[in-house]
Formats: C-alpha cells, structure tokens, sequence
C-alpha cells in the first residue's frame, strides 16, 4: 500500500539517480519525505545499468588483502592484468593506492569486514521488499553464484579473502573436479578444476530495468525525479540548505549526496577532501551466445563475471583507472571475451554489441561514505560502494532513511562516516 507524503514530512534532495541514490530516494518517500532526485542524466543510466547484476550480501572482505603490496607492480606493469593503471595515471593514483595499501593491515581488514557485513546483512531481502511493492520480483534470479579456479594452487591466493566471509556466514559449497562443476553448468568446458558454488547469493537479471522500477515506485509514492546537474551543494549559516542546478537554487530541509563517482567534486568546496577513485568497468553484451547459464560464473583468473540476463549474456568485470574525462580502453573490454573462452570456448562472440564502460565510485578501504556530516548539518552522504552498488544498495537507502525520518536503524554509521578522512570543512565566513 502506497505511503502518502504528508505535506508537513521533510523536503529531502536526493543528488544522484543511481541505484543507491533511487534505494535510498525510494525509502524516504516511503517514509512520508517530499523527495527531489536530481541527476544530469536519466535514472540508472550509469554504472548502475551496466554492472555484472551481482546481489552478493556475503561479500564482506575487502579489495585490499594481506600481501597486496606483493601484487601493486604487477597492478602498474601488466596491462592484461584484473586491475590496471596506465602509466600516464601513475602519479595521480599514487596516493589513492599507498591508502589501498595501508588498509590491508590484519586488524583494519577485520574490522572492514565486520562493518560490511553489518551493511549488507539482509541485502537481498532489502532488493525483495522494494521489487515486490513494485511488482517486479522476476527482476532478481536466486540461484546462487559459481567461481571456477584452476586448482587448489590458483584457489591459494585467494583463500584468506574466502575464509574470511565464511567466518561471518557466507555459504561455500566445494566442488572437485570438472563433472562436479558440470553438475551445476553443464556448458562449462573451460579447464576449471575446483568450484566454489555461493547458494545464497543471487542476481539482477536487468540492472537498468531494476533502476527503473524503482525510479517509477519513487514516483508512484509521491516523489519527483527531474533531469537537472547539480553544480553544487548550497549552504546559508553553517548549514546545508539544498542544491544548486544549472537553473537555480533547490532549497530542502536535508540534502543526500549519492552522486556516486562525481560525490567528490561536489564536496570539496565544502573543505572535505575525500580520496575517491573512478575504477572504470566495463562489460560486454552477447544476445546469442549460444550456451545456457543458469547463474552468473566467476572464472577467477580476472574475476570477471559472467551472468545471464533477460537480453542475452553479460560479461563484466576488469578494473581500470583513469578518471572520469579519459576515453575508455576497448582492449579492456576484449580482456572480457577472452575471459569467456577461457571457461566457455564454445560460445559465440559474434553479434556482440558495442561494449560499455562505467565508473565504479571506489574508496581504498572498500566501505562505502554514509551517514551525516558532522561539520554540515543537513548533509547526508550515500556514495562509494564500489564493486558493491547494487547489492548495498537496498540496505543502504533503508538504514538511511531510517536514520533521517526514524526510527534509528541497527546499522552503527560510524565505520562508514567521511570524518574517517580526516577532512576539516571550511565554512564561509
């Protein structure tokens, strides 16, 4: 049933129509908020259109692992490699990687993995009860998810990152041997010898659709969405009064920064520098690839996913740096097909369509920036969720709107707050 928007229940600018932005957008009019969602561009026409569809609430362990400075050569030096940045984007990702670096300490890992975890519990059910108001629940497939390693050898170096979502729930299935793996993808003729099968996670199978319905459901609730660029976050008084558009000032009680990759820009001039990186994904589309997939498989050589959808099949994945104004790199996206032969040699590329590349908002610890700002009263922020937007998503609107309308949500925001940063705001004067 729908939630009317009581006319006396707060005006909240939600800055960013990607599907953290709509999540949390769809909650507070839910929530009885007067919502405004503000993006340059259309609803999910972002990274959240072209993710790999992955609903993964167990993935708590950080990108930053014990030993990765082992592998930042390798990052600098291999082009074909899961991660890459170009040489002429050393220096400005220096700082940004010495962070990524500085987080894989044991004790920093635990305790990423512990806030994740606590972000992401439930995130499927969060997804169900949004798409089911909406009456959308064929959008999300739950068969589970598949990772192909080599061998014992090739799993090794990922065992750490393994052992540490069991120990906070995550179910692993080990399958040995090629017929095991056969058993779940009888396609799979790639030489994988060990499987990792994830029941209990599961997948979009339309990311922008999915973005979509949740668009019209804000809508439906009593919201607006308005093709607007936001030029800046307004401020009066040491506070935060709305958002500035090409076509004027939005005044709101509260404002939501969720413009994913661009969040940093719009908080600098507040005096909050925040170390956010673009890390550029890209996928590839396959309307008739002639195989059949029952659920996404993760070879895990460049981790790429490869994930059946309502329009074909999806091969997403590789991680590359190099801002939000360089072109993208098509050998990445070439990087994707080989990484289907590779499990998949008897499919069919031909007929593929025109690849993409979008902008994973990434922080070095891997937890996202949520919650209020401290120094800006009326500023809440939603941004940075990485390799995770979709699946913290749901979860992350709910604990939010939570916390802006009532009552407070179980989720401890202080792990995710900007503060973390140590940026000091500077207020006009």
């Amino acid at each position: 049933m729908d939630s009317p928007v009581s006319p006396a229940g707060p005006r909240v600018i939600v800055i960013g129509a990607g599907i953290v932005g709509l999540c949390t957008a769809w909650h507070l009019a839910h929530g009885g908020a007067r919502v405004l969602v503000l993006d340059g561009e259309a609803p999910g026409s972002g990274a959240s259109s072209g993710n790999a569809g992955a609903i993964s609430a167990g993935s708590v362990a950080p990108l930053a692992m014990p030993g990765v400075l082992k592998q930042v050569p390798q990052m600098l030096l291999d082009p074909a490699g899961a991660l890459h940045i170009p040489p002429r984007y050393w220096p400005r990702a220096a700082p940004w990687l010495w962070r990524f670096v500085a987080s894989a300490r044991p004790a920093r890992v635990a305790s990423i993995a512990e806030a994740l975890a606590a972000l992401l519990y439930g995130a499927m059910e969060q997804h169900r009860l949004i798409l089911a108001e909406e009456g959308a629940l064929d959008l999300i497939s739950e068969t589970g998810q598949l990772y192909l390693y080599r061998d014992r050898a090739h799993f090794q170096k990922d065992a750490g990152g393994w052992a540490l979502r069991q120990q906070h729930g995550m179910r692993v299935e080990f399958l040995e041997g090629k017929a095991a793996i056969q058993a779940l993808e009888p396609d799979m003729q790639g030489d994988y010898q060990l499987g990792l099968f994830i029941p209990d996670q599961g997948s979009s199978v339309n990311p922008l659709r999915q973005a979509q319905v949740v668009a019209r459901g804000v809508e439906r609730l009593g919201g607006e969405i308005r093709r607007a660029r936001v030029t800046a976050i307004a401020t009066e008084g040491g506070r935060v009064i709305g958002a500035m558009t090409e076509a004027g000032l939005e005044r709101a009680d509260q404002v939501v920064l969720a413009a994913g990759a661009w969040s940093a820009r719009l908080l600098a001039p507040l005096g909050i520098k925040v170390p956010l990186e673009t890390q550029r994904g890209y996928h590839v589309m396959l309307p008739e690839a002639g195989i059949a997939l029952r659920r996404p498989v993760v070879p895990a050589d460049r981790k790429a996913f490869i994930s059946p959808m309502e329009h074909g099949l999806r091969i997403a994945g590789t991680v590359e740096f190099g801002g939000l104004e360089h072109p993208p790199t098509p050998r990445r996206a070439a990087l994707l097909l080989e990484d289907l032969r590779n499990a998949f040699p008897q499919a069919r590329t031909e007929g593929a369509e025109g690849f993409w590349m979008g902008h994973r908002p990434c922080l070095p610890d891997s937890l996202p920036v949520l919650g209020p700002v401290q120094a800006w009263p009326g500023l809440w922020c939603a941004f940075g969720h990485g390799h995770l937007g979709l699946t913290g998503s749901a979860p992350t609107g709910a604990a939010l709107a939570r916390a802006m309308l009532g009552p407070a949500p179980n989720l401890d925001f202080a792990p995710f707050a900007v503060e973390r940063f140590g940026s000091r705001a500077r207020h006009a004067s």
